[in-house]
């Protein structure tokens, strides 16, 4: 029930949040709007207020907006023709299309600042305690433990982890000889560092260095900053998530990363329900993390998608003649194919995630 609580409450609000990106700026540039739906299909619950109809539909994977004259074949009343979407100049098209991806980023900034400024800047626990180590690793062979603090090597102190990185480093291969304080009182331990492959986030090999097989304790203290210094710090966290997330999507087409590792709406469920658990904050960054990856999926050039009417807007813009109708119902037919593919892929790796499990 956690799952299902959480998948809803995540689902619900971030689509909610894009749709509304494109029916504020619609209303913004007094293009008329008809419906406003969250989900598609048909409707369970709506009620028309002025103008628009809003609606529940029956499945809850996506939402829409429908404009007055957003489609070629809309019929327009003579009256309503300046209220047309179709009518609208190409830049405010274009900006009531890109306002939804761009609310999903935006609602990020959002709550990451509220993160911040309740609880402050998290900041690594100055020190160096071991956090974890890795089995049949050289220092699982010497001895040492997690909580361990490393407080010098060889003779020479270490204030921090970078102290411990440098010198293990550095023996290039040699014993080397640890002061460690374990539950107050300090031992003696003497391990062989190994030479072991140095990968990043993506499991790329980019080098090779002299190790123990331990890693910093991930222990964290909060350093109370001002709204501003906590806007500035979420700003900053939504970008490194954006570019993380386009880097990730290189290396999927690069094949670093396998496409297995591509998650749907279950697995969307599943972390959703596991971050409500661990608690609030975690829950709110993960509603943050998907509301920056949906917003980065809809920005992709494929038609169907926002990005692929941005496209046709700026090849529009280019050109000053719209797109002809029978390229954009090709390409939005192929467009259509391959989101329908993406989707069964999805699928198929949760389902397969979850049998394996």
């Amino acid at each position: 029930m956690n799952t299902i609580i959480s998948f809803v409450i995540v689902l619900g609000l971030l689509i909610f949040v894009h749709e509304f990106g494109h029916f504020i700026v619609a209303k913004l540039f007094n293009v008329k709007v008809l419906k406003f739906s969250l989900g598609f299909g048909p409707k369970l619950v709506g009620r028309r207020i002025g103008e628009t109809e809003y609606q529940v539909s029956a499945f809850p994977l996506g939402g829409y907006v429908n404009m007055l004259g957003e489609n070629p074949g809309d019929q327009t009343e003579p009256d309503e023709q300046e209220r047309s979407f179709a009518a609208k100049p190409v830049w405010q098209r274009f900006l009531i299309v890109f306002a939804g991806p761009f609310f999903n980023l935006a609602f990020a900034v959002l709550l990451f600042f509220l993160i911040f400024a309740a609880i402050g800047l998290p900041q690594p626990v100055p020190g160096t305690k071991i956090g974890e180590i890795a089995p049949g690793s050289p220092a699982a062979e010497a001895g040492l433990a997690q909580g361990d603090s490393i407080i010098a090597i060889n003779g020479v102190a270490t204030q921090d982890w970078e102290d411990v990185s440098r010198l293990i480093r550095d023996s290039e291969g040699r014993p080397v000889e640890l002061d460690v304080r374990r539950n107050g009182e300090v031992i003696n331990v003497v391990a062989l560092p190994e030479k072991q492959e140095v990968t990043n986030i993506f499991g790329e090999v980019v080098g090779q260095r002299y190790m123990l097989g331990v890693t910093r304790s991930s222990e964290v203290q909060y350093q109370s900053i001002s709204l501003v210094t906590a806007l500035g710090a979420g700003l900053e966290q939504t970008w490194s998530l954006i570019w993380l997330t386009l880097v990730a999507i290189v290396k999927m087409f690069q094949q670093i990363i396998p496409a297995s590792e591509l998650g749907g709406p279950i697995l969307i469920a599943q972390l959703a329900g596991q971050q409500m658990e661990v608690g609030w904050i975690n829950f709110i960054y993960f509603i943050a993390l998907i509301s920056i990856n949906l917003g980065i999926l809809n920005l992709l050039p494929i038609p169907v998608l926002d990005g692929g009417h941005l496209v046709f807007f700026t090849v529009e813009a280019i050109t000053r003649r719209p797109v002809s109708m029978k390229v954009r119902e090709m390409a939005q037919q192929v467009g259509l194919f391959l989101l329908i593919a993406l989707m069964f892929f999805v699928f198929y790796n949760d389902i397969m995630r979850l049998f394996n499990s």
